[in-house]
């Protein structure tokens, strides 16, 4: 039996601790097969627009947290957010990311419902649409559904309920934001989660537990990054030891760790990856990945929207990043999926056995 095959958890905190090259390189390998097996070699895209940094959540790690003074804040507007969708449409890239900073009031609510439905009909229905808005009540999860969302991404940053509590304040329930991933199953959403890779006080048998989790949870798209320090948080004053090159290869192990644990779920090549190196994302694509997150949104609102320190490529409009990436993953011997939603394998399976069982 192939030696891949064979993952528990010693084996991948081994592997997360290994520095031999040669074994990292034959690790990368084997999940790049496994992609090429369970989803095949065409990367995703999901065009994102981050369109409000304006958050109520305070966590430690972020900089558009809410305590973060310095951050201009903003909300593009919808006719705004339609433009960049139009672009996605017309770009064929198949689906969108609609991501904002965390708000639960019902003025938001209703301005995502009514987006959604805009976006829809402007696109005919042809653009596939993901949600990156956090936490949310299980009728707010409902609404949005029906007007047109059918993934979300939550993620949650870390399956260790301890170091979870390191990184937010009191009045942040970790049990909640996990609760909120089996709503999103219920309701019928592809159901997304990722963690942080590399934080202060994070060991690799948390991160083995994390690809784990994914599991037992059925989760159907994973989104997750190396931890990178934004100058503005209370997290970066304990991030001391932090290293670029060591978080680019802790990503990488991750990426390809989930992909031979996990097999047929998507996993994103993250903006994180080409902030640490700019070729990460491709790493991440040849380590196991299969769906890239190209910015669309309007240059302008790119530099308030800053999670970590240095991310990528800011000051790039959209139809030059369509370019850079088509460039840089034809060049690995990949091809984008154009006019596709790009559905998560597992979750298809998933849908094909409930029918089977109805």
């Amino acid at each position: 039996m192939n030696k891949w095959n064979k993952l528990d958890k010693k084996n991948m905190v081994k592997l997360l601790l290994s520095e031999d090259k040669t074994v990292l390189t034959e690790l990368q390998q084997a999940a790049y097969k496994v992609k090429n097996r369970e989803v095949g070699n065409k990367v995703f895209y999901r065009g994102i627009i981050e369109f409000s940094n304006i958050c109520s959540k305070n966590c430690y790690y972020c900089g558009i947290r809410k305590g973060n003074q310095q951050v201009k804040r903003f909300r593009m507007q919808p006719q705004e957010i339609l433009e960049c969708a139009e672009f996605a449409w017309k770009q064929n890239y198949g689906s969108l990311v609609l991501q904002s900073g965390e708000r639960t009031d019902s003025e938001f609510v209703d301005f995502v419902e009514d987006i959604l439905l805009r976006i829809k009909k402007m696109s005919n229905n042809e653009l596939g649409i993901t949600l990156s808005l956090g936490e949310q009540s299980e009728e707010t999860y409902r609404r949005w559904f029906q007007a047109g969302a059918h993934r979300y991404l939550l993620r949650i940053e870390t399956s260790n309920s301890q170091l979870y509590r390191t990184l937010h304040p009191q009045d942040h329930d970790f049990d909640y934001r996990f609760e909120c991933l089996k709503i999103l199953a219920k309701l019928g959403y592809q159901v997304g989660t990722g963690v942080m890779i590399g934080l202060p006080g994070q060991t690799a048998e948390m991160l083995a537990d994390d690809i784990i989790f994914f599991q037992e949870n059925d989760i159907d798209m994973i989104g997750m990054g190396p931890y990178i320090p934004h100058k503005q948080t209370p997290l970066a004053s304990q991030a001391k030891n932090w290293n670029k090159q060591k978080q680019l290869q802790l990503g990488l192990k991750m990426i390809a760790l989930a992909r031979l644990y996990l097999q047929d779920v998507n996993i994103a090549a993250t903006t994180a990856l080409q902030a640490l190196h700019p070729e990460g994302r491709e790493f991440g694509l040849q380590a196991g990945a299969n769906v890239i997150m190209p910015n669309i949104t309007h240059t302008k609102y790119r530099d308030s929207y800053k999670l970590y320190d240095g991310k990528p490529c800011t000051n790039e409009n959209a139809r030059m990043c369509r370019v850079c990436l088509e460039g840089r993953i034809g060049k690995i011997g990949e091809e984008i999926g154009y006019n596709m939603w790009g559905d998560s394998p597992h979750f298809k399976k998933k849908q094909k056995q409930e029918r089977k069982d109805a």
